[in-house]
């Protein structure tokens, strides 16, 4: 993995909050999601493999700019996490479905204390905006989520915040469609607090790689399915000072 810093005289001052953007070939979104990134916060785009300019095109707009040459959704956001330098970092799709707008309340319970991680429960604002066959696989993974963690979530939550090293503390080994789920259960098994909040969801610009069709729907199932069956981790010395399992508070 390289990096290259884009911000003003290349200055690596850390900013409030990291937002770590995954992207591939997201040049049609780019313009919308980085302009409204909260004022103050850092914007993290990790390029994994684009053909469409998206990379100078983030800098050109003045984002911190991650290559990451393994391809995967997983290997995209770790890559954003271990190049964050904020405490508390954001993970954002950057395909222009969720509004950057929103991404303060998302933040503000890990911010105050009050949550170690939170997830951004998608509500859609249009029709079209989550394919039924989307839909559905949430669901069923949000049961499966609550069967092997206790947690009841409705939701894996695109947008999301936590603190970044109790994060990398967690271990995450999956790099592919399996990041997200092995974020929220190997929190559970850290104990970790976990809150929901709603966040409007829109339609994105351009075709999903997973969830616009079936195909890639069933790829990301799978490697969910992959993460479930691994036995609970022990809670390392790292991770957050909890003594009950992991829970969902309102």
């Amino acid at each position: 993995m390289t990096d290259t810093p884009h911000s003003p005289g290349g200055s690596r001052v850390p900013a409030p909050v990291d937002v770590v953007l995954p992207c591939l070939d997201e040049a049609a979104a780019l313009p919308w999601v980085l302009e409204r990134i909260p004022s103050g916060w850092r914007a993290i785009v990790v390029d994994n493999g684009s053909t469409d300019g998206s990379a100078r095109l983030a800098a050109s707009l003045g984002a911190y700019v991650v290559h990451e040459p393994v391809r995967g959704f997983g290997a995209a956001c770790h890559a954003g996490l271990r190049a964050a330098t904020a405490e508390v970092v954001c993970f954002l799709d950057c395909d222009a479905s969720l509004d950057p707008v929103q991404l303060p309340r998302v933040a503000g319970p890990v911010l105050d204390g009050d949550a170690d991680l939170v997830l951004g429960r998608r509500r859609p604002t249009a029709r079209g905006a989550w394919p039924v066959h989307a839909r559905l696989a949430n669901r069923e993974l949000a049961r499966l989520i609550r069967r092997r963690t206790g947690l009841r979530l409705h939701d894996l939550g695109p947008m999301r915040a936590a603190r970044r090293e109790p994060m990398l503390a967690l271990g995450l080994t999956d790099r592919r469609s399996g990041y997200p789920l092995e974020t929220v259960v190997a929190a559970a098994d850290a104990g970790w607090r976990v809150r929901e909040l709603d966040v409007s969801y829109a339609p994105r610009a351009g075709r999903s790689k997973v969830t616009g069709t079936w195909r890639g729907t069933w790829h990301a199932v799978r490697d969910m399915r992959a993460v479930l069956d691994r036995p609970p981790a022990a809670r390392g010395s790292d991770a957050l000072p909890r003594t009950a399992a992991g829970t969902v508070i309102r």
